[in-house]
């Protein structure tokens, strides 16, 4: 599928009328299984990046170029629209604007730009918090300015929820609305009055970026114009915690055919295009 393909689908999603939840990925073949399992959508998250790529934590040490090309490789392996999350935009205005070339080449269908100060800065002690309104809408302007595809969507993220509460998020989605992006990603809700509170200020499609279990009610999501609701990304703990068992397993001495939960070879095969390989190996090599 073409990138254009993938990008009206991930625009078809924003337009509808439902909430999605999108499957998160890590690399070509985690993005192969959750197609291959019904996911619409798949997302792709910094943190996720940056423990897959460098086996570190999410302190944006991940570069602009290590992010871009496992997105590329996301995309390579499959046809499911990927939304990715590209944190600050590695940087000021200008950074972002690199960004977004970066990413639509990559074939991305949609990214989300935020505006929280990132990296944290000396003396922060960790405590998050936003750059300033002016500075958001700067960076708005020139994600959306960088695109060429009209198809791909730039999302304005916004952790004032969480930080500063609900009257600064609604004063910065609506900023961010008028800026002219295509979804309002909106991380650190607390709860159900404040989304209610927010989205009632607000006309574009919303991303959520999480939400407590009793939040997670799809039908009344929907019904506030949310359009994509994110269940986090713990399905990488449970793989971790997988091979970490069977490689200790191993470790201590168990052989490699008794090691339980064991994908079966024909799925190993499929995962991997064996069939395809093999044909295009009899086409091409004799």
């Amino acid at each position: 599928m073409r990138f254009s393909e993938r990008r009206k689908k991930f625009r078809a999603i924003l337009n509808g009328n439902a909430c999605v939840h999108p499957g998160s990925v890590a690399d070509p073949m985690t993005a192969r299984i959750t197609q291959e399992v019904g996911f619409e959508l798949g997302i792709f998250a910094g943190s996720v990046a940056s423990m897959n790529v460098l086996a570190a934590p999410d302190l944006i040490v991940l570069t602009l170029s290590e992010f871009a090309d496992q997105a590329r490789r996301i995309g390579r392996a499959c046809d499911l629209p990927l939304m990715v999350d590209a944190d600050h935009g590695y940087g000021n205005a200008l950074n972002v604007r690199r960004t977004v070339e970066e990413l639509e080449m990559a074939g991305v269908a949609g990214m989300s730009i935020e505006d929280t100060v990132l990296p944290n800065p000396f003396g922060s002690g960790g405590k998050a918090s936003l750059i300033t309104l002016e500075e958001g809408i700067g960076k708005m302007r020139a994600a959306l300015d960088a695109r060429i595809d009209p198809d791909l969507a730039i999302a304005g993220r916004t952790s004032a929820p969480g930080i500063a509460g609900v009257d600064e998020a609604i004063r910065r989605v609506k900023a961010y609305e008028e800026v002219g992006v295509d979804a309002l990603f909106l991380v650190g809700v607390k709860g159900r009055e404040d989304l209610e509170a927010i989205a009632k200020e607000v006309s574009k499609p919303i991303i959520l970026g999480s939400a407590s279990r009793d939040m997670m009610d799809r039908d009344w999501l929907a019904s506030l114009g949310v359009r994509i609701c994110l269940q986090g990304h713990k399905v990488h703990a449970v793989a971790v915690a997988a091979f970490l068992r069977a490689q200790g397993a191993l470790a201590n001495g168990t052989h490699p055919d008794d090691l339980e939960n064991a994908a079966p070879g024909d799925t190993m095969k499929r995962l991997m295009r064996d069939a395809a390989y093999d044909a295009w190996a009899k086409t091409y090599l004799g």
